[in-house]
């Protein structure tokens, strides 16, 4: 057999069958090598200690011999290691160049970070962090000759023609992974909301903590400020914050993703639903950025996280060399696509929320856990119990019923409530519309006495007598103002400023009578007091018989 060059790979093959309990002439005859060779490489590691497993006559499974003479049977890399170590007893056993010399450097460091990321994100950490100056194809090429089980199988793609400069964007919420927040104490979930521009691959990256209405829209925000202007086109999954409903034909927008698109002038294009494929140049770089950016890093807050995505899209995704156009994004995005784009509006679009509510009995409806009031009826039709849409802003909130707007409110703090009394039927709120400084202002037009009445049950206790002042004060509407201001100086004038009394002297037609004065009581006999009870109390002259139970039962 003539003499052949060995690699570490061809060595750890001998060894790993050494270990498995082969002979050395079943190893020569397998891999083709000389029985001398094998003998050389098993002497070296029966030096060290190890010993290849070995058949128990009274057992039907092998003892791992090596495993208890050295912790536990090696790896291909663990005897890649060995070898390594131990190159000068083998004869000077060297890579088989120079570059692979260099990356063997860095052997330790790949094995861990292969753990979490794919080869390209370690090599290019170990290229702009540790100086590593090896191709990504040499890199490449080392892993198929001493890692070869972190190894993929290329998958074939079918390759589409890329729309003109500023005609596409396509766009995709990612799932992260699970972040650790320093705040909070404890992991979150995290997703990536990435928007790639389709000719240049150029893209933009924001990191949220819950996907809906509000992230999407001010990442669209963030994303056209990001790039200085927008495409026509956005090419779009089926998510609930963008669609409503799925149809090729005919897909329903959410109403606030409708406002952004015409407020920016762009075009929405959902994708066929099941069909990630219709938007493949923002589906592939979703393990990218899991991958290149995320995985791996600690970062101590989400504005952090953001502000370092913004720095990796320009610095890292945009300065890569594309697999696909074998161009740098970033360049071919300043210096073909970004001149294409429609230019922003003069002020950034104010993302709203669009959502349902429903009105309860007592006319109001909860949205984000506030209460607004809506009228019970409007146009004549009934309120209680319609769903209607809701518009969310940072400062207002508006319904709407069948695309009408019905009620604006400003917008209120958690667990508040928000009510204008108009919204209730008139009889419904009158308590609480007459407040006391109402009551005084509308006593004072009625006349002094009405006035002075009004203002002595207040002085008592202004939520007490409140409606006792309402009352006082609807008796103008029956019997008219000049009679309620003189059936209230008589009541003054016998000090008993009541509703009760006030509404019998004018049922029983005793306003124009002259009072009779008030005597100076007897110190030897009991005041009587304000009420009179039970039939030892004397009658008080000033009130006919028949009235005693209604003015002072």
């Amino acid at each position: 057999m003539g003499r052949r060059s060995f690699t570490v790979r061809d060595m750890t093959e001998i060894l790993m069958h050494w270990q498995a309990g082969r002979s050395i002439r079943q190893i020569a005859r397998s891999l083709g090598v000389d029985r001398t060779t094998v003998r050389k490489y098993a002497r070296l590691a029966s030096s060290l200690g190890y010993r290849p497993q070995q058949t128990n006559p009274s057992a039907s499974s092998p003892v791992p011999a090596a495993q208890a003479q050295a912790g536990q049977a090696l790896s291909a890399a663990e005897w890649a290691s060995i070898l390594q170590a131990h190159s000068a007893e083998l004869g000077g056993l060297t890579p088989r160049s120079a570059v692979f010399a260099e990356i063997t450097r860095y052997h330790a460091a790949i094995e861990a970070g292969l753990e979490t990321n794919c080869a390209t994100t370690v090599w290019q950490r170990l290229h702009d962090e540790h100086g590593l100056q090896a191709s990504l194809r040499s890199f490449r090429r080392y892993l198929h000759e001493y890692l070869p089980e972190y190894c993929q199988r290329v998958q074939p793609t079918v390759l589409r023609d890329d729309p003109p400069p500023g005609q596409e964007a396509q766009v995709d919420f990612g799932y992260l992974g699970l972040w650790y927040d320093p705040d909070m104490g404890r992991k979150r979930k995290v997703w990536a909301f990435c928007m790639v521009l389709a000719h240049s691959r150029h893209m933009f990256v924001s990191v949220v903590t819950k996907i809906d209405q509000s992230a999407w829209l001010q990442a669209h925000v963030d994303a056209f400020a990001f790039f200085g202007g927008t495409p026509a086109v956005l090419v779009i999954d089926n998510l609930k914050a963008g669609v409503l409903r799925a149809d090729l034909y005919d897909p329903q927008l959410n109403r606030g993703y409708e406002e952004l698109a015409a407020y920016y002038g762009v075009l929405i294009d959902p994708c066929r639903a099941g069909h990630p494929k219709d938007k493949p140049r923002v589906e592939r770089p979703m393990p990218y950025i899991r991958d290149s950016f995320f995985a791996g890093r600690l970062f101590d807050s989400l504005p952090e996280i953001n502000q370092n995505a913004a720095r990796w899209c320009l610095a890292v995704a945009g300065l890569r060399i594309h697999g696909t156009t074998h161009q740098r994004p970033l360049e071919v995005f300043q210096q073909i696509e970004a001149p294409t784009l429609q230019p922003l509006p003069a002020q950034p679009f104010e993302p709203v929320t669009w959502t349902q509510a429903k009105v309860a009995p007592d006319c109001h409806a909860q949205v984000a856990r506030a209460l607004y009031s809506i009228p019970y009826c409007y146009q004549g039709k009934p309120m209680l119990g319609k769903t209607l849409a809701v518009r969310l802003s940072e400062r207002t909130v508006e319904f709407y019923l069948d695309r009408e707007l019905v009620k604006t409110h400003l917008r209120a703090k958690d667990r508040r409530r928000q009510t204008d009394w108009n919204d209730y039927p008139p009889e419904k709120a009158h308590f609480y519309q007459r407040t006391p400084d109402w009551c005084r202002f509308q006593a004072a037009a009625l006349g002094p006495a009405v006035s002075h009445v009004v203002a002595e049950l207040l002085s008592r206790h202004k939520l007490h007598y409140l409606r006792q002042c309402q009352g006082i004060i609807g008796l103008a509407d029956k019997y008219g103002a000049p009679r309620l201001n003189a059936a209230c100086q008589r009541a003054l004038a016998f000090d008993d400023p009541a509703y009760r009394t006030i509404r019998n002297i004018l049922h029983h037609g005793l306003e124009g009578q002259i009072p009779l004065p008030l005597t100076t009581p007897d110190p030897a006999t009991p005041e009587p007091g304000a009420y009179l009870h039970g039939p030892e109390q004397l009658f008080n002259p000033y009130h006919p018989p028949d009235e005693r139970k209604d003015i002072h039962g």
